[in-house]
């Protein structure tokens, strides 16, 4: 069962849309079950993030998952955005069913991603930002052969 909260995110999303010449833009995506969320930043000279829209192909729970992520980095600086983390996203949403935690993963990576994107258009490092996957169960096989 959803939430209320993913409830009302999934059927009224906030931020839906794409911004012009956004200042970042971050693409992920889950190739397990095909979602895929592309996240727009636009940011100013002090760092703080004046909007954020989302664009996603998914379920239910990737549509909340994107509008609460943007609402939760919306008139945040960018380390404040770094900390938005998919429990943050889960927490925000009163909380997820246990098969789609994977898409407030898919969240943060999407808002990683732009702001990875950001950093690379201006020439920047972030501190504590790692180069973003493109799909969110990258590396997965790599690390399950270590154990």
């Amino acid at each position: 069962m959803y939430s209320e909260k993913v409830m009302d995110h999934f059927n009224n999303p906030r931020n839906v849309g794409e911004i012009e010449n956004a200042s970042g833009v971050g693409t992920v995506g889950n190739a397990k079950c095909g979602d895929i969320m592309r996240i727009y930043l636009d940011i100013d000279d002090a760092g703080v993030i004046k909007d954020c829209k989302f664009k996603t192909f998914g379920c239910g729970a990737a549509v909340a998952t994107s509008s609460m992520a943007t609402e939760l980095v919306k008139g945040k600086n960018i380390q404040e955005a770094l900390q938005v983390t998919n429990k943050a996203v889960m927490e925000a949403l009163d909380g997820l069913p246990p098969v789609k935690v994977h898409c407030s993963l898919l969240a943060e990576e999407a808002i990683h991603a732009a702001l990875w994107d950001y950093a690379e258009k201006n020439g920047i490092q972030i501190e504590g930002l790692k180069k973003p996957k493109q799909d969110i169960h990258e590396g997965e096989e790599e690390e399950a052969e270590e154990y």
